[in-house]
């Protein structure tokens, strides 16, 4: 009499289609990762300030670059200026749902000192209470820290 045996299913996973995937997301964020570093080239004035603690929530900046436009860390095309009227609503929106992140002012140092104080105003009419100015630290030569 012939014997049948019976078959076991395989308790195997086929990790191949995962190891694709993975590969395929790796590839995409090594091509998206040096697009996510953006900015407006400025000059920061330098001061012996204390830096702020790394524990503290990921701030808003304002940034004004020399010629007197703003840009905002908030929202989408952070690259591209912004008028004042956009920029007291992003951050009275920032404001209202987030009410501990700090607000910091990030002006050249070759911007005229109105539009500075302008853009501090704006920020007081958007409910911002306080307000931070970012600065260059300075090191034990005297040459500014990036």
């Amino acid at each position: 009499m012939p014997r049948h045996r019976k078959r076991r299913a395989v308790a195997e996973i086929n990790v191949v289609p995962y190891i694709d995937v993975m590969l395929v997301l790796l590839i995409i964020f090594m091509i998206t990762a040096p697009l996510l570093q953006q900015g407006v080239e400025i000059e920061l004035p330098q001061a012996s300030a204390n830096p702020l603690s790394s524990e503290q929530k990921e701030p808003v900046i304002l940034t004004v670059s020399k010629t007197g436009e703003y840009y905002l860390n908030v929202g989408e095309h952070v690259k591209e200026p912004i008028s004042e009227e956009v920029l007291v609503h992003r951050v009275a929106a920032v404001v209202k749902y987030q009410p501990e992140t700090p607000v910091l002012v990030r002006g050249d140092r070759n911007v005229d000192y109105g539009s500075v104080t302008h853009a501090m105003v704006l920020l007081q009419s958007a409910g911002v209470e306080k307000v931070g100015l970012m600065t260059d630290q300075i090191d034990e030569q005297g040459t500014a820290e990036k």
